[in-house]
Protein backbone atom coordinates (compact mmCIF):
# COMPACT_ATOMS: atom_id res chain seq x y z
CA UNK A 1 0.00 0.00 0.00
CA UNK A 2 2.87 2.20 0.92
CA UNK A 3 4.70 1.53 -2.32
CA UNK A 4 1.68 2.45 -4.21
CA UNK A 5 0.95 5.62 -2.69
CA UNK A 6 4.57 6.90 -3.05
CA UNK A 7 4.27 5.98 -7.50
CA UNK A 8 0.56 7.80 -7.34
CA UNK A 9 2.73 10.55 -5.59
CA UNK A 10 6.09 10.63 -7.54
CA UNK A 11 3.35 10.71 -10.09
CA UNK A 12 1.64 13.63 -9.12
CA UNK A 13 5.17 15.49 -9.14
CA UNK A 14 6.15 14.53 -12.74
CA UNK A 15 2.68 15.67 -14.36
CA UNK A 16 3.10 18.47 -12.17
CA UNK A 17 6.49 19.60 -13.12
CA UNK A 18 5.60 18.37 -16.85
CA UNK A 19 2.55 20.89 -16.78
CA UNK A 20 4.67 23.26 -15.59
CA UNK A 21 6.62 22.72 -18.40
CA UNK A 22 4.03 22.95 -20.85
CA UNK A 23 2.67 26.18 -19.50
CA UNK A 24 5.91 27.88 -20.91
CA UNK A 25 5.73 26.10 -23.89
CA UNK A 26 2.20 27.44 -24.71
CA UNK A 27 3.31 31.10 -24.26
CA UNK A 28 4.01 30.86 -28.35
CA UNK A 29 1.52 33.14 -29.84
CA UNK A 30 0.92 30.06 -32.60
CA UNK A 31 -0.93 28.11 -29.78
CA UNK A 32 -2.34 31.16 -27.82
CA UNK A 33 -3.99 32.17 -30.70
CA UNK A 34 -6.85 29.44 -30.49
CA UNK A 35 -7.54 31.16 -27.06
CA UNK A 36 -8.63 34.86 -28.45
CA UNK A 37 -9.24 35.82 -24.67
CA UNK A 38 -5.75 34.43 -23.46
CA UNK A 39 -4.10 36.02 -26.53
CA UNK A 40 -4.94 39.72 -25.60
CA UNK A 41 -3.65 39.02 -21.86
CA UNK A 42 -0.21 38.05 -23.67
CA UNK A 43 -0.10 40.66 -25.75
CA UNK A 44 -1.05 42.81 -22.84
CA UNK A 45 1.49 41.51 -20.47
CA UNK A 46 4.30 41.18 -23.39
CA UNK A 47 3.52 45.44 -23.96
CA UNK A 48 3.95 46.11 -20.13
CA UNK A 49 6.87 44.05 -20.00
CA UNK A 50 8.74 45.99 -22.74
CA UNK A 51 7.51 49.47 -21.04
CA UNK A 52 9.15 48.12 -17.95
CA UNK A 53 12.54 47.43 -19.92
CA UNK A 54 12.50 51.00 -21.65
CA UNK A 55 11.64 52.65 -18.34
CA UNK A 56 14.21 50.97 -16.54
CA UNK A 57 16.89 51.47 -19.54
CA UNK A 58 16.09 55.13 -19.67
CA UNK A 59 16.20 55.66 -15.60
CA UNK A 60 12.46 56.77 -15.80
CA UNK A 61 11.38 55.21 -12.23
CA UNK A 62 8.05 57.37 -11.97
CA UNK A 63 5.10 54.20 -11.19
CA UNK A 64 7.99 51.86 -12.07
CA UNK A 65 6.59 49.65 -8.86
CA UNK A 66 3.14 49.64 -10.24
CA UNK A 67 4.02 48.70 -14.13
CA UNK A 68 5.84 45.40 -12.57
CA UNK A 69 3.27 44.53 -10.50
CA UNK A 70 0.85 44.62 -13.14
CA UNK A 71 2.58 43.05 -15.76
CA UNK A 72 3.52 40.10 -13.27
CA UNK A 73 -0.40 39.37 -12.50
CA UNK A 74 -0.75 39.32 -16.09
CA UNK A 75 1.74 36.77 -16.74
CA UNK A 76 0.65 34.85 -14.16
CA UNK A 77 -2.79 35.04 -15.17
CA UNK A 78 -1.80 33.56 -18.87
CA UNK A 79 0.48 31.04 -17.44
CA UNK A 80 -2.06 29.57 -14.57
CA UNK A 81 -4.62 28.93 -17.70
CA UNK A 82 -1.90 27.02 -19.76
CA UNK A 83 -1.16 25.31 -16.69
CA UNK A 84 -4.66 24.08 -16.00
CA UNK A 85 -4.66 23.14 -19.64
CA UNK A 86 -1.45 20.98 -19.47
CA UNK A 87 -2.33 19.42 -16.49
CA UNK A 88 -5.44 18.21 -17.60
CA UNK A 89 -3.80 17.05 -20.92
CA UNK A 90 -1.59 15.17 -18.87
CA UNK A 91 -3.87 13.15 -17.04
CA UNK A 92 -4.79 11.72 -19.99
CA UNK A 93 -1.06 11.12 -21.01
CA UNK A 94 -0.23 9.43 -17.97
CA UNK A 95 -3.42 6.88 -18.37
CA UNK A 96 -1.88 5.70 -22.03
CA UNK A 97 1.77 5.67 -20.00
CA UNK A 98 0.46 3.85 -17.13
CA UNK A 99 -0.80 1.11 -20.12
CA UNK A 100 2.79 1.12 -21.76
CA UNK A 101 4.46 0.73 -18.73
CA UNK A 102 2.20 -2.66 -18.27
CA UNK A 103 3.08 -3.94 -21.57
CA UNK A 104 6.85 -3.01 -21.34
CA UNK A 105 7.50 -4.14 -17.64
CA UNK A 106 5.66 -7.51 -18.30
CA UNK A 107 8.15 -10.36 -18.66
CA UNK A 108 7.87 -13.68 -20.55
CA UNK A 109 9.35 -16.97 -20.53
CA UNK A 110 10.36 -17.54 -24.11
CA UNK A 111 10.48 -21.08 -25.34
CA UNK A 112 13.45 -21.50 -27.60
CA UNK A 113 14.56 -25.30 -28.08
CA UNK A 114 14.20 -26.82 -24.44
CA UNK A 115 14.72 -23.83 -22.22
CA UNK A 116 13.21 -20.60 -21.41
CA UNK A 117 14.66 -17.15 -21.90
CA UNK A 118 13.56 -13.86 -19.92
CA UNK A 119 12.36 -11.57 -22.61
CA UNK A 120 10.87 -8.30 -22.46
CA UNK A 121 6.77 -8.91 -23.51
CA UNK A 122 7.41 -5.76 -26.39
CA UNK A 123 10.29 -7.87 -27.83
CA UNK A 124 7.66 -10.26 -28.82
CA UNK A 125 6.96 -11.19 -32.14
CA UNK A 126 3.94 -13.08 -34.11
CA UNK A 127 4.78 -16.81 -33.55
CA UNK A 128 6.46 -16.96 -30.86
CA UNK A 129 6.12 -19.23 -27.45
CA UNK A 130 5.93 -18.43 -24.09
CA UNK A 131 5.42 -20.58 -20.62
CA UNK A 132 2.95 -18.60 -18.47
CA UNK A 133 3.08 -20.68 -14.85
CA UNK A 134 0.98 -19.31 -11.71
CA UNK A 135 1.67 -15.78 -11.03
CA UNK A 136 3.14 -14.98 -14.08
CA UNK A 137 0.95 -12.24 -16.57
CA UNK A 138 0.37 -13.47 -19.77
CA UNK A 139 2.91 -11.10 -21.68
CA UNK A 140 0.81 -11.02 -24.76
CA UNK A 141 -2.43 -12.07 -27.12
CA UNK A 142 -2.31 -15.51 -28.33
CA UNK A 143 -3.78 -19.02 -28.32
CA UNK A 144 -2.99 -22.36 -26.05
CA UNK A 145 -1.09 -24.42 -27.44
CA UNK A 146 -0.38 -27.04 -24.23
CA UNK A 147 -1.69 -27.37 -21.18
CA UNK A 148 -4.61 -26.01 -19.11
CA UNK A 149 -4.77 -23.06 -16.37
CA UNK A 150 -7.16 -20.88 -14.49
CA UNK A 151 -6.89 -17.38 -15.88
CA UNK A 152 -7.94 -14.01 -14.14
CA UNK A 153 -9.15 -11.60 -16.27
CA UNK A 154 -10.88 -8.83 -14.08
CA UNK A 155 -8.35 -6.66 -15.46
CA UNK A 156 -9.81 -6.78 -18.52
CA UNK A 157 -13.74 -8.27 -18.29
CA UNK A 158 -14.04 -7.24 -14.53
CA UNK A 159 -15.42 -10.18 -14.14
CA UNK A 160 -14.39 -11.86 -10.86
CA UNK A 161 -14.83 -15.47 -11.30
CA UNK A 162 -10.99 -16.78 -12.91
CA UNK A 163 -11.78 -18.65 -15.65
CA UNK A 164 -10.58 -21.57 -17.84
CA UNK A 165 -7.91 -21.62 -20.61
CA UNK A 166 -6.82 -24.89 -22.53
CA UNK A 167 -5.38 -25.82 -25.62
CA UNK A 168 -8.32 -26.72 -28.33
CA UNK A 169 -11.50 -25.76 -28.73
CA UNK A 170 -13.02 -22.31 -27.95
CA UNK A 171 -11.58 -21.37 -24.55
CA UNK A 172 -7.72 -21.30 -26.11
CA UNK A 173 -7.63 -17.63 -26.88
CA UNK A 174 -5.83 -15.32 -24.05
CA UNK A 175 -5.25 -12.04 -23.77
CA UNK A 176 -2.38 -9.99 -22.59
CA UNK A 177 -2.13 -8.19 -19.56
CA UNK A 178 -4.44 -11.33 -18.16
CA UNK A 179 -3.13 -13.20 -14.82
CA UNK A 180 -2.24 -16.84 -14.19
CA UNK A 181 -3.55 -18.43 -11.10
CA UNK A 182 -3.09 -21.96 -11.53
CA UNK A 183 -0.97 -24.56 -13.52
CA UNK A 184 0.35 -23.40 -16.19
CA UNK A 185 0.18 -23.24 -20.18
CA UNK A 186 2.10 -22.71 -23.76
CA UNK A 187 1.10 -19.24 -25.38
CA UNK A 188 1.77 -19.14 -28.91
CA UNK A 189 1.72 -15.34 -29.89
CA UNK A 190 -0.88 -14.23 -32.42
CA UNK A 191 0.09 -10.52 -32.24
CA UNK A 192 3.30 -8.33 -33.12
CA UNK A 193 3.55 -4.96 -31.44
CA UNK A 194 1.48 -2.07 -31.97
CA UNK A 195 -1.79 -5.28 -32.73
CA UNK A 196 -2.24 -6.56 -29.15
CA UNK A 197 -5.15 -5.54 -27.30
CA UNK A 198 -3.15 -3.53 -24.70
CA UNK A 199 -1.91 -1.46 -27.71
CA UNK A 200 -5.55 -0.86 -28.47
CA UNK A 201 -6.54 0.37 -25.53
CA UNK A 202 -3.20 3.10 -25.72
CA UNK A 203 -4.61 4.12 -28.97
CA UNK A 204 -7.96 5.03 -27.86
CA UNK A 205 -6.85 6.51 -25.07
CA UNK A 206 -4.54 8.50 -27.17
CA UNK A 207 -6.68 8.87 -29.91
CA UNK A 208 -8.98 11.01 -27.89
CA UNK A 209 -8.97 14.01 -29.56
CA UNK A 210 -10.18 17.63 -27.99
CA UNK A 211 -12.75 18.73 -30.22
CA UNK A 212 -14.47 21.92 -29.46
CA UNK A 213 -18.08 20.64 -29.05
CA UNK A 214 -20.90 23.08 -30.72
CA UNK A 215 -22.10 24.78 -27.23
CA UNK A 216 -18.07 25.68 -26.46
CA UNK A 217 -18.04 27.33 -29.86
CA UNK A 218 -20.83 29.24 -29.45
CA UNK A 219 -19.66 30.19 -26.07
CA UNK A 220 -15.98 30.95 -27.77
CA UNK A 221 -17.80 33.52 -30.29
CA UNK A 222 -18.90 34.79 -27.40
CA UNK A 223 -15.92 35.49 -25.27
CA UNK A 224 -14.56 37.00 -28.45
CA UNK A 225 -17.19 39.55 -29.13
CA UNK A 226 -17.34 40.31 -25.66
CA UNK A 227 -13.30 41.06 -26.08
CA UNK A 228 -13.85 43.07 -29.38
CA UNK A 229 -16.58 45.49 -27.82
CA UNK A 230 -14.52 46.11 -24.05
CA UNK A 231 -11.82 46.13 -26.08
CA UNK A 232 -12.92 49.27 -28.58
CA UNK A 233 -14.52 50.58 -24.94
CA UNK A 234 -11.13 51.27 -23.75
CA UNK A 235 -9.45 52.68 -26.73
CA UNK A 236 -11.78 55.60 -27.09
CA UNK A 237 -10.77 56.56 -23.29
CA UNK A 238 -7.61 57.55 -24.30
CA UNK A 239 -8.84 60.51 -26.62
CA UNK A 240 -11.63 61.53 -24.11
CA UNK A 241 -8.91 61.94 -21.35
CA UNK A 242 -6.60 63.66 -23.66
CA UNK A 243 -9.73 65.93 -24.25
CA UNK A 244 -11.26 66.17 -20.52
CA UNK A 245 -7.07 66.51 -19.67
CA UNK A 246 -6.85 63.32 -16.91
CA UNK A 247 -4.21 61.47 -19.30
CA UNK A 248 -4.02 57.79 -18.53
CA UNK A 249 -1.45 55.52 -18.21
CA UNK A 250 -1.07 52.54 -20.78
CA UNK A 251 -0.94 50.32 -17.34
CA UNK A 252 -3.94 51.51 -16.40
CA UNK A 253 -5.77 50.74 -19.45
CA UNK A 254 -4.37 47.81 -19.58
CA UNK A 255 -5.30 46.80 -15.68
CA UNK A 256 -8.95 47.75 -16.99
CA UNK A 257 -9.43 45.64 -20.00
CA UNK A 258 -8.27 42.66 -18.84
CA UNK A 259 -10.69 43.15 -15.10
CA UNK A 260 -13.86 43.70 -18.10
CA UNK A 261 -13.08 40.74 -20.37
CA UNK A 262 -14.22 37.28 -19.58
CA UNK A 263 -10.50 36.20 -18.46
CA UNK A 264 -11.32 33.49 -16.30
CA UNK A 265 -13.87 31.62 -18.53
CA UNK A 266 -11.52 32.18 -21.54
CA UNK A 267 -8.69 31.32 -19.56
CA UNK A 268 -10.45 27.61 -18.07
CA UNK A 269 -12.61 26.39 -20.77
CA UNK A 270 -10.55 24.37 -22.14
CA UNK A 271 -8.96 22.83 -19.14
CA UNK A 272 -12.54 22.44 -18.56
CA UNK A 273 -13.36 20.32 -21.05
CA UNK A 274 -10.26 18.31 -20.99
CA UNK A 275 -11.11 17.77 -17.45
CA UNK A 276 -14.56 16.63 -18.24
CA UNK A 277 -12.91 13.84 -20.72
CA UNK A 278 -10.46 12.70 -17.82
CA UNK A 279 -12.97 12.06 -15.30
CA UNK A 280 -14.91 9.62 -17.91
CA UNK A 281 -11.83 7.97 -18.69
CA UNK A 282 -11.11 7.58 -14.40
CA UNK A 283 -14.68 5.48 -14.80
CA UNK A 284 -13.12 3.62 -17.53
CA UNK A 285 -14.70 5.19 -20.11
CA UNK A 286 -12.72 6.74 -23.64
CA UNK A 287 -14.13 9.64 -24.81
CA UNK A 288 -13.43 10.30 -28.19
CA UNK A 289 -13.65 13.69 -28.23
CA UNK A 290 -15.59 16.61 -26.47
CA UNK A 291 -18.84 16.25 -28.36
CA UNK A 292 -18.83 12.81 -26.83
CA UNK A 293 -18.42 13.87 -23.44
CA UNK A 294 -20.96 16.79 -24.41
CA UNK A 295 -23.39 13.84 -25.08
CA UNK A 296 -22.54 11.52 -21.94
CA UNK A 297 -24.97 14.45 -19.59
CA UNK A 298 -27.51 13.70 -22.23
CA UNK A 299 -28.17 9.48 -21.20
CA UNK A 300 -31.08 8.85 -19.75
CA UNK A 301 -30.29 5.01 -19.63
CA UNK A 302 -27.74 3.20 -18.24
CA UNK A 303 -27.24 -0.53 -18.74
CA UNK A 304 -25.01 -1.93 -15.90
CA UNK A 305 -22.93 -4.99 -15.84
CA UNK A 306 -23.53 -7.01 -12.63
CA UNK A 307 -20.32 -8.39 -11.63
CA UNK A 308 -17.59 -6.11 -10.91
CA UNK A 309 -19.94 -2.80 -11.51
CA UNK A 310 -22.17 -3.39 -8.81
CA UNK A 311 -21.14 -6.05 -7.03
CA UNK A 312 -17.78 -6.37 -5.02
CA UNK A 313 -16.60 -8.97 -7.43
CA UNK A 314 -15.30 -11.08 -4.86
CA UNK A 315 -17.91 -14.00 -4.63
CA UNK A 316 -18.65 -14.62 -0.74
CA UNK A 317 -20.00 -17.69 0.92
CA UNK A 318 -23.86 -17.01 2.63
CA UNK A 319 -25.29 -20.31 2.95
CA UNK A 320 -24.75 -24.02 3.90
CA UNK A 321 -26.88 -26.56 2.06
CA UNK A 322 -26.64 -29.78 3.65
CA UNK A 323 -27.21 -32.89 1.76
CA UNK A 324 -30.05 -35.70 3.19
CA UNK A 325 -28.74 -37.14 6.74
CA UNK A 326 -25.97 -34.57 7.44
CA UNK A 327 -26.63 -31.51 8.98
CA UNK A 328 -25.23 -27.96 8.30
CA UNK A 329 -22.69 -28.26 11.18
CA UNK A 330 -21.31 -30.71 9.73
CA UNK A 331 -21.14 -29.37 6.03
CA UNK A 332 -19.94 -26.28 7.96
CA UNK A 333 -17.39 -28.12 9.72
CA UNK A 334 -16.21 -29.99 6.68
CA UNK A 335 -15.95 -26.74 4.71
CA UNK A 336 -13.69 -25.11 6.71
CA UNK A 337 -11.60 -27.53 7.21
CA UNK A 338 -11.27 -27.57 3.14
CA UNK A 339 -10.63 -23.52 3.26
CA UNK A 340 -8.24 -23.45 6.32
CA UNK A 341 -5.31 -22.95 3.36
CA UNK A 342 -7.49 -21.59 0.52
CA UNK A 343 -5.98 -17.51 0.51
CA UNK A 344 -9.12 -16.47 -2.17
CA UNK A 345 -11.77 -14.90 -0.93
CA UNK A 346 -14.33 -17.41 -1.64
CA UNK A 347 -12.22 -20.07 1.20
CA UNK A 348 -11.50 -17.08 3.96
CA UNK A 349 -15.40 -16.24 3.53
CA UNK A 350 -15.95 -19.88 4.03
CA UNK A 351 -13.76 -19.97 6.96
CA UNK A 352 -15.54 -17.13 8.30
CA UNK A 353 -19.65 -17.86 7.88
CA UNK A 354 -18.68 -21.05 9.59
CA UNK A 355 -17.22 -19.38 12.72
CA UNK A 356 -20.30 -16.69 12.92
CA UNK A 357 -23.35 -19.41 12.12
CA UNK A 358 -22.03 -22.36 14.43
CA UNK A 359 -18.85 -20.88 16.29
CA UNK A 360 -16.59 -22.89 14.39
CA UNK A 361 -13.21 -22.08 15.44
CA UNK A 362 -10.16 -21.96 12.72
CA UNK A 363 -7.24 -25.19 13.88
CA UNK A 364 -3.91 -25.25 12.63
CA UNK A 365 -3.92 -27.82 10.02
CA UNK A 366 0.53 -28.33 10.62
CA UNK A 367 -0.86 -29.66 13.81
CA UNK A 368 -3.39 -31.89 12.67
CA UNK A 369 -1.01 -33.28 10.33
CA UNK A 370 -3.35 -32.35 7.12
CA UNK A 371 -2.28 -32.19 3.82
CA UNK A 372 -3.90 -29.34 1.90
CA UNK A 373 -4.38 -29.87 -1.95
CA UNK A 374 -4.48 -26.54 -3.73
CA UNK A 375 -6.79 -25.69 -6.29
CA UNK A 376 -6.15 -26.59 -10.34
CA UNK A 377 -7.50 -26.01 -13.81
CA UNK A 378 -7.78 -29.99 -14.52
CA UNK A 379 -9.54 -30.64 -11.20
CA UNK A 380 -11.47 -27.85 -10.58
CA UNK A 381 -11.28 -29.02 -6.98
CA UNK A 382 -9.40 -28.35 -3.88
CA UNK A 383 -9.23 -29.66 -0.26
CA UNK A 384 -7.05 -31.35 2.69
CA UNK A 385 -6.02 -34.88 3.33
CA UNK A 386 -6.58 -35.57 7.39
CA UNK A 387 -5.97 -38.69 8.31
CA UNK A 388 -8.73 -40.55 7.05
CA UNK A 389 -10.69 -38.15 5.69
CA UNK A 390 -10.38 -37.03 2.16
CA UNK A 391 -12.33 -33.66 2.09
CA UNK A 392 -12.94 -31.51 -1.51
CA UNK A 393 -14.94 -28.68 -2.53
CA UNK A 394 -14.97 -27.48 -6.34
CA UNK A 395 -17.66 -27.64 -9.17
CA UNK A 396 -20.62 -29.78 -9.50
CA UNK A 397 -19.52 -31.87 -11.99
CA UNK A 398 -16.01 -32.23 -10.59
CA UNK A 399 -17.21 -33.25 -7.20
CA UNK A 400 -19.51 -35.70 -8.46
CA UNK A 401 -16.86 -37.36 -10.79
CA UNK A 402 -14.89 -36.99 -7.41
CA UNK A 403 -17.53 -38.89 -5.55
CA UNK A 404 -18.19 -41.82 -8.02
CA UNK A 405 -15.00 -42.72 -8.33
CA UNK A 406 -14.45 -43.08 -4.55
CA UNK A 407 -17.69 -45.54 -5.07
CA UNK A 408 -20.61 -43.36 -3.56
CA UNK A 409 -23.34 -41.44 -5.24
CA UNK A 410 -24.05 -38.38 -4.84
CA UNK A 411 -27.55 -37.56 -3.66
CA UNK A 412 -30.61 -35.73 -6.53
CA UNK A 413 -31.20 -33.13 -4.03
CA UNK A 414 -27.61 -32.23 -3.96
CA UNK A 415 -27.87 -31.28 -8.28
CA UNK A 416 -31.65 -29.84 -7.44
CA UNK A 417 -29.84 -27.38 -4.89
CA UNK A 418 -26.68 -26.62 -7.72
CA UNK A 419 -28.78 -25.69 -10.76
CA UNK A 420 -31.32 -23.45 -8.40
CA UNK A 421 -28.37 -21.56 -6.94
CA UNK A 422 -26.77 -21.49 -10.50
CA UNK A 423 -30.22 -20.15 -12.09
CA UNK A 424 -30.25 -17.50 -9.20
CA UNK A 425 -27.47 -16.26 -10.62
CA UNK A 426 -25.18 -17.64 -7.46
CA UNK A 427 -22.12 -20.01 -7.28
CA UNK A 428 -22.67 -23.55 -6.05
CA UNK A 429 -19.53 -24.97 -4.46
CA UNK A 430 -20.03 -29.00 -3.76
CA UNK A 431 -18.55 -30.35 -0.67
CA UNK A 432 -17.31 -33.96 -0.45
CA UNK A 433 -15.88 -36.42 1.95
CA UNK A 434 -14.26 -39.85 0.68
CA UNK A 435 -17.31 -41.20 -1.18
CA UNK A 436 -20.19 -38.56 0.12
CA UNK A 437 -21.53 -35.49 -0.76
CA UNK A 438 -22.18 -33.54 2.37
CA UNK A 439 -23.86 -30.85 0.15
CA UNK A 440 -23.70 -26.85 -1.29
CA UNK A 441 -22.18 -23.94 -0.06
CA UNK A 442 -24.12 -20.93 -1.94
CA UNK A 443 -21.33 -18.02 -3.29
CA UNK A 444 -22.74 -14.73 -3.99
CA UNK A 445 -21.07 -11.51 -5.51
CA UNK A 446 -21.92 -9.06 -2.64
CA UNK A 447 -23.44 -6.26 -4.01
CA UNK A 448 -21.13 -2.97 -3.36
CA UNK A 449 -22.16 -0.37 -0.23
CA UNK A 450 -24.74 2.60 -1.00
CA UNK A 451 -25.73 0.78 -4.55
CA UNK A 452 -29.02 1.40 -3.78
CA UNK A 453 -28.67 4.93 -2.41
CA UNK A 454 -26.83 5.76 -6.02
CA UNK A 455 -29.72 3.78 -8.26
CA UNK A 456 -32.21 6.34 -6.22
CA UNK A 457 -30.17 9.28 -6.83
CA UNK A 458 -30.22 8.68 -10.55
CA UNK A 459 -34.02 7.39 -10.75
CA UNK A 460 -34.21 11.20 -9.53
CA UNK A 461 -32.01 12.69 -12.02
CA UNK A 462 -33.99 10.94 -14.57
CA UNK A 463 -31.74 8.43 -15.54
CA UNK A 464 -33.20 4.36 -15.96
CA UNK A 465 -30.74 1.41 -14.86
CA UNK A 466 -31.47 -1.87 -16.17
Amino acid sequence: MNNQKKSAQSLNRAMIWQAIRESFVKLSPGTLWRNPVMFVVEVLATMLTVAIVRDLWIHHHTGLGFNIQIAFWLWVTVLFSNFAEALAEGRGKAQAAALRRTRSETIAKKIEGKATIATSAAALRKGDLVLVEPGDTIPGDGEVIEGIASVDESAITGESAPVIREAGGDRSSVTGGTKVLSDWIKVKISANPGETFLDKMIHLVEGAKRQKTPNEVALTILLLALTIIFLLAVVTLEPLAIYSGALQSVTALAALLVCLIPTTIGGLLSAIGIAGMDRLLKRNVIALSGRAAEAAGDVDVLLLDKTGTITLGNRMATEFIPAPGITAAELADAAQIASLSDETPEGRSIVILAKEQYNIRQRDLSKLGAAFVPFSAQTRMSGVNLNQREIRKGATEAIMAYVKRQGGEVPSEVQKNADRIAKEGGTPLVVAENNRALGVIYLKDIVKGGMKERFAELRRMGIKTV
